[in-house]
């Protein structure tokens, strides 16, 4: 599953008594109503003063949210964030497809081919605290259960109509609970782990983050291994080992490297022969990952042409100047 780029999954120390669900109930919050103070926003959450900070603070080093005197007001990123934001969020009444009293539905576009049966949005709703939820997805212009061949009955399709302008390939998540505050926990909980958490940027971010496993490197280093002509390549993200690549595979799904180390250090490109490891005496040349002006993982090439490759980027560099 992708990375959530809040998620606390640091090895030991307490358990957050907080979840993705409260950071974009906190964004929801403070685009309403901000400037907000933490207290206010704790009451709001429903979670503690200590939580509520630590969730600012992510924020705030996200600059999505600033914090002044006045309490806590979206910067412009964050604004923009919550004008593409990846769902919708309304209550709705009962539309025969829910056991609650209380029903409030998620939109999700483009979310259909991550969909299967609906079951594991439902018990992820109840862990969350619901009764439940019912999903539904969009195909050629009508609405299905999952796994069924007829749209469902015109006055469900209608009553969410009523709510969402839905498209092809969305997905939709009602979830139901005695009070619309669990209700749309569990349908906002649901969506969340379907599309994978607060993936609130739709940049490299999505696949890489400073934190993330090196499963998630992989995309991105096997693109550049092939348009390197299959060099050698190692990278890692600043907080946990990486991955080493050769001939099109990866040979090794916890690695790290004292140069690829420096570069994460130095947040600055690094060129020079490897003085030990698999790659002793080998000349390599190491890149900074840089977003939002974080360095978030280094990357590196192993020049095993004896020197040609640096000479074609040096090369390259002199004619663009």
């Amino acid at each position: 599953m992708p990375p959530s780029l809040y998620r606390d999954d640091r090895p030991g120390g307490p358990i957050p008594k907080f979840s993705d669900y409260h950071i974009w109930k906190c964004l929801k919050i403070i685009s309403a109503s901000g400037p907000v103070g933490r207290k206010s926003l704790a009451v709001d959450l429903g979670i503690g003063e200590g939580s509520t900070r630590t969730i600012l603070d992510r924020l705030v080093d996200e600059k999505l949210v600033d914090v002044g005197r006045s309490g806590a007001h979206l910067t412009r990123r964050g604004k923009e964030v919550m004008r593409s934001s990846m769902i919708e969020v309304r209550p709705v009444e009962d539309l025969g497809v829910s056991i609650g009293r209380c029903n409030v539905a998620v939109r999700a576009p483009n979310s259909a081919h991550r969909l299967n049966y609906g079951c594991e949005q439902r018990d992820t709703a109840i862990k969350a605290g619901a009764q439940g939820a019912t999903s539904l997805f969009c195909h050629e212009e009508r609405v299905y259960f999952p796994g069924d061949r007829q749209p469902v009955a015109p006055d469900v399709e209608s009553g969410l109509r009523r709510h969402f302008k839905i498209k092809d390939g969305d997905v939709l998540i009602v979830g139901t609970a005695s009070d619309f505050e669990r209700a749309e926990e569990g349908a906002v909980t649901a969506a969340l782990e379907m599309i994978g958490q607060m993936r609130c940027r739709k940049t490299l971010s999505d696949i890489l983050s400073s934190s993330g496993e090196s499963d998630e490197l992989v995309s991105l280093a096997l693109a550049i291994h092939e348009l390197i002509g299959r060099l050698p390549l190692c990278a890692r993200s600043r907080d946990r080992l990486g991955v080493r690549i050769e001939d099109g595979k990866v040979i090794d799904h916890a690695y790290t490297g004292p140069i690829l180390e420096e570069v994460l250090r130095q947040g600055a490109t690094i060129r020079m022969k490897s003085t030990s490891g698999p790659y002793s005496g080998i000349p390599i040349i190491a890149v900074p990952v840089e977003i939002d002006e974080r360095v978030i993982a280094s990357i590196g090439v192993v020049d095993i042409t004896k020197g040609a490759v640096f000479e074609m980027i040096e090369r390259m560099r002199k004619g663009l100047k």
